[in-house]
C-alpha cells in the first residue's frame, strides 16, 4: 500500500516470517523425536529377531503379510514393473511408510505423549499379528515386534518430554546483572537474523536425539550381524559332498546352440537363473537338521534325513523351467542340469493310496505348491533336486532340497526349501497360488521369443540374422516361424533337439533390403501340432499367450 504524501513508508512486518521459521523449527524437532523413536524400535526388533529368527523381524513380518494379502493383479503389476527387484521395493515402501507415521507420532507426542506412544504400540501390535500370521511361526515370533513397539513408545515419551522442556526453557544463563544504580552499558544492536543462542535444555535435547539415533544404528547393525552369523549356513553348504549320479544325463551336443552372438546360452548359469518367489528373507536350513516328511494318503509315511536322501540313487535331468508370471518374450525362463533323487520312486516306496490326485510340497517358509499326482507318476523324470549345474543347490534356489517336475510352471511344480510332501486330493486342499485364483494345473504353454536383434536396434541393410528361443516343456518344439511386417511366415532353422523337456533355439536369415522401421514376429509349434496362439493373454491365471514381436530399424 502506498503511503500518504509527506509520510514515511511503514516498516515491513518481520514478525510473520519469524513466526513461520519458529513453527518450522518446532515441527522439525517433533519429527526428529518420532524418527529417533522409530529407529530405536527397528533396532530393538532386529536385535531380538537375531534370537527368534530373521523372518520374525517386524519389517520382514509385515512385508510377508503384505505379500500374502496383496490382490493378485497388484502382485502381477509389481512383478511386471519391478521384476526381481519387487522385494526391495516393497521393503523400501514399508520403511518409508513407517518413517511418515513416525513423523506424525512425533508431532502428536510433543502435545499428547500418550497418544503418540499408543501409535507405536499399534505398530508393535501390527508387527506381532503379521509375524503370527505365517504358518511356520511360533510364540517367539511375537517378541521382536512387541519389543519394538514398547521400546519405541518409551523412547518417544522420553524424547518428547525433553523436547517440551527445551521449548519452554528460559533465556540462556549469563553474567549477573549490573546493580540498578549503575548505568547500563551500551549494547551493540544485534542483527534481526542473528541465530538465537542454543540454550542448555535445547542442547541436551539435540544431544539426546542424535545419541538415540546413533545408538539405534549401532544396535540395529549388531542385531543384523548377529542374525547373519547365527543363521549362516555357508560352511555347512560347502561341506556337502554330492555323490556322482547313478543315472547321468547324456552330454548335450554342441549343435543345441547356434553360436549367434547375443543369443542366450543354452544352459543358464546359476547366477543368472531367474528367481521369483514370495520369500523376503531366504530360508537358511542346516542340512544336518533338515528332514523330509512324506505323509497323507500313503501306506507307509516316511521321514528322510539329508544324508539318507544323498544315499538314494541320484539322477541327472536337463530341464527348462519357466515362471507363470513371465510375460510374452519375458526373462523368467532358464535351462539347468539338475541332480537329485527320483520323486516317483520315493512316492511308490511310501505306497500311494487310491483316490489321491494331488502332491503338495511345503516349504520351510510356509509356501505350499500343488502338483497333479498322476503327472508325477506317469513316467516323467521328476526329482528331489540337491544340485544345479554341478553345484550344490544354491540357497536362493532351494538348498538343501527342492522339487522339479517337467511340464509345469514353477508355481505348481517347484517347491524350494522343501520340508514336507503330502499326498492328498484337489478337493481336500487348495495350495497357496490356487487360493489366489491361479489355474490348478499350471501346464506350461508353448512360447517363443526373439532375442537377436535386440528391440529398437538399428541394423545395416543386407542379410540380418534373426534368432531366439522357443519352449513347450514336456511336449517339445517341432517348428518355429518368423515374419516381417505381417508378411508371409518363413520357417526358421532349429538348432539340435536335446529332448522335450528343453527349449530349442532357432535362427533365420532375413534379407533386410528396405530401409525403415520393421516389426518382426515369431510363433512356435509343439510336437502335438498345436500352434502358439496369436491372441495376447496376461499371465494370470494360467500363463501368458501371444506372439512375441520386436521393432528394428534398417538403415
Amino acid at each position: 500500500m502506498s503511503s500518504e504524501p509527506g509520510q514515511a513508508p511503514a516498516p515491513p512486518d518481520e514478525s510473520r516470517p519469524r513466526r513461520l521459521r519458529a513453527s518450522a523449527v518446532r515441527a522439525a524437532g517433533a519429527a526428529a523425536v518420532g524418527v529417533a523413536a522409530a529407529a530405536s524400535a527397528i533396532a530393538l526388533g532386529e536385535l531380538v529377531s537375531a534370537f527368534t529368527g530373521p523372518a520374525s523381524a517386524p519389517a520382514l513380518a509385515v512385508g510377508s503379510a503384505a505379500i500374502d494379502l496383496t490382490p493378485t493383479p497388484l502382485k502381477e503389476y509389481a512383478v511386471r514393473t519391478f521384476g526381481t527387484n519387487d522385494k526391495p521395493v516393497l521393503l523400501g515402501g514399508i520403511y518409508l511408510t513407517l518413517t511418515a507415521l513416525a513423523v506424525l507420532a512425533g508431532l502428536i507426542a510433543v502435545r499428547r505423549p500418550r497418544a503418540g506412544a499408543a501409535m507405536f504400540a499399534v505398530f508393535g501390535g501390527v508387527g506381532a499379528w503379521a509375524a503370527m500370521s505365517r504358518s511356520t511361526s511360533g510364540p517367539a515370533y511375537l517378541l521382536p515386534s512387541l519389543a519394538a513397539g514398547l521400546g519405541g513408545a518409551a523412547v518417544l515419551v522420553l524424547l518428547a518430554g525433553r523436547y517440551r522442556r527445551a521449548l519452554h526453557a528460559g533465556p540462556p544463563s549469563g553474567p549477573a546483572p549490573a546493580p540498578a544504580s549503575a548505568p547500563a552499558p551500551a549494547a551493540d544492536p544485534a542483527p534481526a537474523d542473528a541465530p538465537e543462542p542454543v540454550r542448555p535444555d535445547r542442547r541436551q535435547f539435540l544431544v539426546a536425539t542424535g545419541g538415540t539415533v546413533a545408538v539405534a544404528a549401532a544396535v540395529g547393525w549388531a542385531g543384523r550381524s548377529l542374525s547373519q552369523s547365527r543363521n549362516d549356513i555357508s560352511a555347512a553348504r560347502r561341506a556337502v559332498r554330492i555323490p556322482p549320479p547313478a543315472r547321468p544325463a547324456t552330454a548335450l551336443p554342441a549343435a543345441v546352440h547356434p553360436g549367434i552372438p547375443g543369443l542366450s546360452p543354452f544352459v543358464t548359469p546359476n547366477a543368472d537363473f531367474y528367481r521369483v518367489d514370495t520369500a523376503l528373507t531366504l530360508p537358511k536350513i542346516d542340512p544336518d537338521r533338515w528332514s523330509l516328511r512324506v505323509h497323507g494318503l500313503v501306506d507307509r509315511p516316511l521321514l528322510i534325513s539329508f544324508d539318507e536322501l544323498l544315499r538314494l540313487p541320484l539322477e541327472e535331468l536337463d530341464h527348462t523351467m519357466s515362471c507363470v508370471s513371465n510375460e510374452v518374450g519375458g526373462p523368467y525362463v532358464g535351462t539347468t542340469r539338475w541332480l537329485g533323487a527320483a520323486l516317483p520312486a520315493l512316492l511308490r516306496s511310501a505306497g500311494v493310496r487310491a483316490g489321491a490326485d494331488q502332491l503338495v510340497g511345503r516349504s520351510q517358509d510356509g509356501m505350499s505348491i500343488g502338483t497333479p499326482l498322476e503327472s508325477v507318476l506317469d513316467g516323467r523324470r521328476a526329482l528331489l533336486a540337491v544340485a544345479m549345474n554341478g553345484e550344490t543347490l544354491p540357497v536362493a534356489h532351494g538348498f538343501p532340497c527342492r522339487t522339479v517336475v517337467p511340464g509345469f510352471y514353477g508355481y505348481t511344480s517347484a517347491t524350494k526349501w522343501l520340508t514336507e510332501l503330502e499326498v492328498t486330493t484337489f478337493a481336500r486342499y487348495d495350495p497357496y497360488w490356487v487360493r489366489r485364483g491361479w489355474d490348478r494345473t499350471g501346464a506350461v504353454r508353448t512360447a517363443s521369443r526373439i532375442e537377436v536383434p535386440a528391440g529398437f536396434a538399428r541394423i545395416p541393410a543386407g542379410t540380418v540374422t534373426v534368432a531366439g528361443t522357443a519352449w513347450a516343456t514336456h511336449r517339445g518344439v517341432a517348428a518355429v516361424e518368423v515374419r516381417v511386417d505381417d508378411g508371409p511366415w518363413a520357417e526358421a532353422t532349429l538348432a539340435a533337439d536335446a529332448g522335450p523337456d528343453l527349449w530349442r533355439q532357432w535362427s533365420w536369415d532375413w534379407p533386410a533390403a528396405r530401409p525403415g522401421t520393421h516389426t518382426l514376429q515369431v510363433r512356435a509349434t509343439d510336437t502335438t501340432g498345436a500352434v502358439q496362439p496369436e491372441a495376447r493373454a496376461a499371465p494370470f491365471p494360467s500363463g501368458s499367450t501371444g506372439w512375441h514381436s520386436t521393432v528394428v530399424t534398417v538403415v
